[in-house]
């Protein structure tokens, strides 16, 4: 039999924040770079920054007067050095993840066009990833929630 009210698990304090004190939302927004056979470019953190040695989606903060297509097309160039226009980014979805010192927001982009290729300028190396393979790298855990979604997306 179907529930036909609301479904009481849903109901869990700790993880709406009842309990926990407001953390600083940081708006970081990331780009599913799609290539002709449906793989999506992943870039590997360098050492020396958080959460070194995981991959992840390019892209990053957004600054104060910028919206969150601006931020992308600005991340995408100065981290892979490609030229993206607004007209090419498509909103999928966002993940919302509490760190220990500040609360993730994060919205992602579908691009399927840009101007040049893209290199590893500020990462480590980039890896073009079918989507049903991304389960197997090791990613942020705000990302993980974003890989089913793109992989029925796709």
């Amino acid at each position: 039999m179907p529930i036909t009210g609301p479904d009481i698990r849903c109901m869990n304090l700790v993880d709406a924040g009842v309990e926990n004190p407001p953390l600083p939302i940081v708006l970081v927004v990331a780009a599913a770079l799609l290539d002709i056979d449906n793989r999506v470019l992943l870039q590997l953190r360098p050492a020396g920054k958080p959460m070194a040695g995981l991959w992840e989606f390019p892209g990053g903060k957004v600054k104060e007067s910028e919206s969150p297509e601006m931020a992308l097309i600005r991340e995408l160039k100065e981290e892979l050095d490609i030229d993206v226009t607004t007209s090419c980014l498509a909103p999928v979805t966002f993940t919302s993840y509490r760190y220990d010192d500040f609360h993730l927001l994060m919205p992602i982009y579908a691009c399927r066009v840009w101007i040049g290729n893209p290199k590893p300028i500020e990462c480590e190396r980039l890896k073009w990833v079918r989507p049903e393979k991304m389960k197997d790298l090791a990613m942020p855990p705000a990302d993980l929630p974003l890989i089913p979604l793109l992989r029925d997306f796709l």
